[in-house]
């Protein structure tokens, strides 16, 4: 991992990435009230057929040091992806905005697949596999994730910037 000190001009010391990811394996709630200006918010940029941008707000999970997501492969997302897997996802904490960059990876493997439905349940979304075991399904969910059923991502990161709030300081790390 190459660390570059973005507030070198204040006289900041670098934010620390292990810090980070244990704030992030500690959880964040999506819930109002919770953080970030009022609650933690992801949001995803995938890529446009024509190169410009498409953002959108979703509920990732930080599991085993890597961003997840699901979305139905027929949303504008899940259709961006399939073309050009390189996206953004940016979190804001109380402590820290994030944004990660990489590669999304449609996972395939049907025990991962449950394990994340798992997880999604635990945190309040009920959700469920799909008969497929490739897809999760469920009486409700984000508009924006499409209909049923909805894939499973990974992020993959080959960078990540963040700036501290308290205490302050701008960091970019590249990852090999």
């Amino acid at each position: 991992m190459e660390t570059k000190n973005l507030a070198d001009l204040y006289e900041l010391a670098p934010l620390s990435w292990p810090d980070i990811a244990s704030r992030l394996e500690g959880g964040y709630d999506l819930v109002p009230g919770s953080g970030g200006p009022d609650r933690h918010s992801c949001w995803l940029t995938t890529l446009n057929p024509d190169g410009s941008p498409h953002v959108t707000g979703l509920g990732a999970l930080w599991v085993d040091g890597a961003f997840w997501f699901e979305t139905g492969e027929r949303s504008r997302k899940g259709r961006n992806l399939a073309r050009d897997p390189r996206c953004a996802l940016s979190l804001a904490l109380n402590t820290v905005d994030l944004v990660v960059e990489g590669v999304a990876e449609l996972i395939a493997d049907k025990a991962v697949v449950a394990d994340m439905a798992q997880r999604w349940a635990e945190g309040g979304w009920p959700c469920r596999v799909d008969d497929s075991g490739l897809a999760l399904t469920a009486d409700f969910s984000a508009p924006s994730a499409g209909s049923p059923p909805w894939r499973i991502y990974r992020i993959a990161a080959t960078a990540a910037s963040a700036v501290g709030v308290d205490p302050g300081g701008a960091t970019r790390w590249t990852f090999d």
